[in-house]
């Protein structure tokens, strides 16, 4: 039998130690899908560094990605938010689903997440495509969307009402997230190529299960014209809310670009 040597006194220091104010300067909040394999990968390779911190909070979700199925997500988001960092400010939040935010609404969702989370910045990243199209001063655009016809037609009339001409749309038809992952990049090149409209000023690559973010200096190479994906334009969004304007190429020509007032 082993015989158990005595433990050391424990001595409380009476010195406090130094406090930062916060841990790391910027906090940006990701809440997820459940079944989500990219999002939070993507803000972790994009977003966070030394003086801001991505804090991810996941509600649940399940497939198919059909227009129903994603308006049930919708009770969760307050849930969700208040997850993240409680009864911490944050300095931005992103709702990670570009489908589900235009069928829900970005006023719905702002409210949702703002229940929990009073006056942060919130980001979808369909607002956030809209806000990078814009930063390129481009109207006319092709979409590429991973969805079915059915969940594709929301996206079509959110851009349009916003002003923007959609030149062509594109749809693979999924209906799994989680197989929408599983979508190599380079085969989103070799789409972009192929579904971006002559007319076109810019390409939106829509849904932030696609590893599109990995691809757009590709894309943009393809088809010779700006390209604005949903994890892409959401990250470079949070960041610019931040306070970080550094230009970044190697993630595409909207992260040399400001993010407009």
């Amino acid at each position: 039998m082993k015989v158990m040597k005595a433990l050391p006194e424990i001595r409380l220091e009476a010195a406090r130690a130094a406090l930062d104010a916060r841990p790391l300067e910027k906090r940006v909040g990701l809440i997820a899908l459940a079944t989500d394999h990219t999002s939070e990968v993507d803000f972790r390779r994009m977003v966070a560094n030394e003086r801001i911190g991505v804090y991810v909070a996941r509600i649940p979700y399940a497939n198919p990605t059909t227009p129903e199925n994603l308006r049930k997500m919708q009770p969760s988001l307050s849930a969700g938010a208040a997850l993240i960092l409680p009864d911490e400010a944050l300095d931005a939040i992103c709702y990670s689903c570009t489908s589900a935010s235009v069928v829900i609404g970005d006023a719905e969702i702002e409210q949702a997440i703002r229940a929990a989370k009073p006056g942060v910045p919130v980001v979808t990243p369909p607002m956030a495509g809209m806000r990078g199209l814009s930063a390129f001063g481009v109207k006319r655009i092709s979409i590429l969307t991973p969805y079915t016809v059915e969940t594709s037609r929301p996206m079509a009339a959110y851009f349009a009402a916003h002003g923007f001409d959609i030149q062509s749309f594109t749809c693979l038809g999924f209906e799994d997230d989680r197989e929408m992952a599983r979508i190599k990049p380079a085969s989103l090149i070799e789409m972009a190529r192929k579904v971006t409209h002559p007319q076109a000023d810019a390409l939106f690559v829509s849904c932030t299960a696609l590893r599109a973010a990995l691809a757009v200096p590709g894309m943009e190479e393809a088809i010779g014209r700006p390209v604005v994906t949903s994890n892409q334009a959401s990250a470079w969004n949070c960041l610019r809310l931040c306070g970080d304007g550094t230009p970044r190429p190697e993630f595409g020509r909207l992260w040399t670009k400001p993010l407009a007032a």
